[in-house]
């Protein structure tokens, strides 16, 4: 995938020459911190230098980052949650007086999490006039555990990038900059989000959310120019999509896949497509497949990947498939509207390369005792 992306962005070696699509705009999420050797000059944005706003979070989002399903309190702490947000957003606008009404649970306003705080506190601890006296509230004592979960949320330093004070106080432009290479001091035709060092209990409603910005972005740029068409498309980029969209996964990535079956289906007419990149294709959301136009299918061991590719070609050329566990690096079947009929073909490799190779176990193992530096390791875990 990196030397594709390296060919559309200009990034090619002496021997063909210039060539370049300057108008590219490419939105890779990259899982394990490969592609930043790849595209040196791209705009990089990993969790120290990302700014995801808790506040456009949606209904579902917040709900998936803050409620367990499984608790018996559950229904209530949606209802709370529901109350709490909106207030708040309410509290948190400035327009007209009249417009408050019309904010919603969903409103792309601001909110204060520590409003939310205090009104969950409020009702855990809410005592109402009764007959003979101050009773307990129906609430009263029930929200521990969702108050603990909120507290622990927003004191949580790995989730600064979402929940702490820059996340708190960027703008929705300034948001959408960062993603779309339209950075206050550069353009980048490249923007690499390192998901990396992202906690994995919060990485698919990171993926959901920017990817859910991304789309908007592509539909309200074209609803804002009707007499223009969509002149800075966009290509999102899902490496190792199978984490966090896979098929018929728990109800925790629902979001993530709405997200990017909506790009997958809608996308085309706003300017917005999708690259899903994965080892493991029988695992991604069918969906999402159905909609893809072009496969390049690389080395594939397991036969329910096999078959899932068999799938996707006529029968007549099913045999073309039989060379999947046999190909060599670099070797790929080409499947789709990119060409005549389904070929097999050698990609060159990325130029730079990204730092995608395996640790070399043997060449390691063999060397003299090598003593570790445990501070630094440890510092950086903790803080």
């Amino acid at each position: 995938m990196a030397r594709i992306i390296q060919t559309a962005t200009g990034m090619r070696d002496s021997q063909h020459g210039d060539y370049q699509l300057n108008n590219t705009h490419i939105v890779i999420f990259d899982i394990h911190c490969e592609y930043q050797t790849a595209f040196p000059d791209a705009n990089f944005l990993n969790v120290h230098q990302l700014t995801l706003p808790f506040w456009l979070l949606d209904s579902e989002e917040l709900q998936d980052l803050l409620i367990e399903s499984s608790e018996e309190q559950s229904h209530n702490q949606v209802a709370v949650l529901k109350r709490a947000v909106t207030d708040s957003r309410r509290a948190h606008f400035d327009g007209e007086e009249k417009l408050k009404e019309r904010i919603h649970y969903d409103s792309p306003l601001r909110f204060d999490f520590e409003d939310v705080l205090t009104a969950v506190r409020g009702k855990n601890e809410e005592m109402i006039d009764g007959a003979r006296g101050p009773k307990q509230g129906q609430l009263h004592g029930k929200l521990d555990n969702f108050l603990t979960r909120l507290e622990n949320r927003f004191n949580d330093r790995r989730l600064d990038f979402l929940m702490g004070q820059r996340a708190k106080e960027t703008t929705l432009e300034e948001t959408l900059r960062q993603f779309t290479g339209y950075t206050t001091d550069s353009t980048s035709n490249v923007t690499v989000i390192d998901l990396s060092g992202v906690p994995f209990q919060v990485l698919s409603i990171t993926v959901s959310l920017i990817s859910r910005l991304l789309f908007d972005y592509a539909y309200y740029y074209k609803k804002t120019h009707p007499e223009m068409r969509t002149d800075t498309p966009l290509l999102v980029v899902y490496e190792e999509a199978h984490k966090y969209v896979p098929k018929g996964g728990p109800a925790k990535f629902n979001a993530a896949r709405k997200a990017i079956e909506r790009i997958a289906k809608e996308g085309r007419k706003y300017g917005i497509t999708a690259a899903i990149v994965s080892q493991r294709p029988s695992e991604i959301s069918e969906t999402i497949f159905s909609q893809c136009s072009n496969f390049l299918a690389m080395r594939l061991t397991n036969p329910e990947d096999q078959n899932y590719v068999k799938r996707l070609i006529p029968d007549s050329l099913g045999p073309l498939t039989q060379s999947l566990p046999m190909l060599s690096s670099g070797e790929a079947l080409l499947i789709g509207d990119a060409a005549v009929m389904p070929s097999l073909v050698r990609l060159e490799e990325a130029l730079p390369v990204p730092s995608s190779s395996d640790v070399r176990y043997l060449q390691e193992w063999v060397r003299p005792w090598h003593d570790v530096l445990f501070p630094p390791i440890v510092a950086d875990w903790e803080h």
